[in-house]
């Protein structure tokens, strides 16, 4: 979903994007864990945050399924960053995307990480092999400490210049984090 936002910012600032990954649930078991379970006794807050998630999804134009599972997403983090060293951040990041969000998958299993990196256009022998032999495991912990020097608390999580915002936030705050930072519009001359 940021992704989207991430790439009109691109668009229209003179900025290089980079993903830092965070460990969001690090302690999900392989298999899974329901939301139900993560969110019991929480359910009018969870049904808040599903409702806002639903509209936000919706407003920036992409699908959306009926998750009932949250996944440990280690593995994944472990992908994508094969990914970026490809060049391939946003289809992978977008293949994982619709995996998790739309299709409900288990994002901890191999399988489901070769299919992900093949419909992404990459090589799903070699997508295998950096899952199985968690070529990018290291990288990953050097993203993790930067996320936690850095005071990440949520994802996703906006930071230019040393400012951030914290959250799936309307495009319009991300621009004022840009303004505020002084990161000039694509095509006008700094003065």
């Amino acid at each position: 979903m940021s992704a989207g936002r991430v790439r009109k910012l691109q668009a229209e600032y003179e900025i290089q994007p980079a993903y830092t990954y965070f460990p969001l649930h690090p302690d999900t078991p392989k298999t899974g864990r329901s939301l139900a379970d993560l969110f019991k006794g929480q359910e009018a807050v969870f049904e808040d945050m599903r409702k806002r998630l639903v509209e936000l999804i919706a407003a920036e134009g992409l699908p959306y399924g009926d998750r009932t599972h949250t996944y440990n997403s280690r593995l994944a983090q472990e992908l994508a960053a094969w990914g970026d060293s490809l060049g391939a951040t946003d289809a992978l990041h977008d293949a994982l995307f619709r995996a998790y969000f739309v299709d409900d998958l288990n994002l901890a299993e191999s399988d489901v990480l070769v299919a992900a990196a093949e419909s992404a256009g990459l090589d799903p022998g070699k997508a295998g092999a950096v899952v199985e032999e968690r070529r990018f495991k290291e990288t990953i912990d050097a993203h993790w400490q930067a996320a936690r020097q850095t005071g990440v608390t949520g994802v996703p999580t906006f930071v230019a210049a040393g400012a951030g915002v914290v959250g799936a936030q309307p495009y319009e705050v991300l621009e004022l984090l840009m303004e505020r930072v002084g990161v000039p519009r694509r095509g006008t001359a700094s003065l």
